[in-house]
């Protein structure tokens, strides 16, 4: 024999199962914890990798140098002239080239000489940690 159960229409099994508002508000703080401890190990990797890439846009301003100078004998007075495309050649750099990974242009000073004979490339990071060829 089959008995059929029957519900009244108030009663608390035929409401819908819900979440409760002090159970959604766990979650979102929840979330937002593990949000803000990622965002500061990605932040620290950010920096890590802005600083490599100033040091390769270094190696290559430098590459970019040296070719100057043997085309012209001396080194360019100023990053720019190696972003000019001059007698049908290309230019030597692209002009977003000659700016570091925090859009600042990198320094440089063509009297100033290393022992090797390279000039000085340098920039600073937000923080003031100073990146160079030297």
């Amino acid at each position: 024999m089959i008995v059929a159960r029957h519900v009244a229409r108030g009663s608390r099994a035929a409401r819908r199962p819900a979440f409760t508002l002090m159970e959604v508000m766990v979650v979102v703080a929840i979330l937002v914890i593990l949000a803000s401890v990622a965002s500061v190990a990605v932040f620290g990797y950010l920096d890590t990798a802005n600083e490599k890439a100033a040091r390769l846009k270094i190696a290559n301003i430098e590459s970019a140098v040296t070719s100057y100078k043997l085309d012209h004998g001396s080194f360019p007075t100023s990053l720019q002239e190696l972003t000019v495309a001059e007698g049908g050649k290309h230019a030597l750099l692209e002009a977003d080239t000659i700016l570091d990974p925090w859009q600042k242009p990198f320094q440089y000073d063509p009297g100033q000489l290393s022992q090797s004979g390279k000039p000085k490339i340098w920039t600073t990071t937000e923080g003031g940690t100073p990146i160079s060829n030297w």
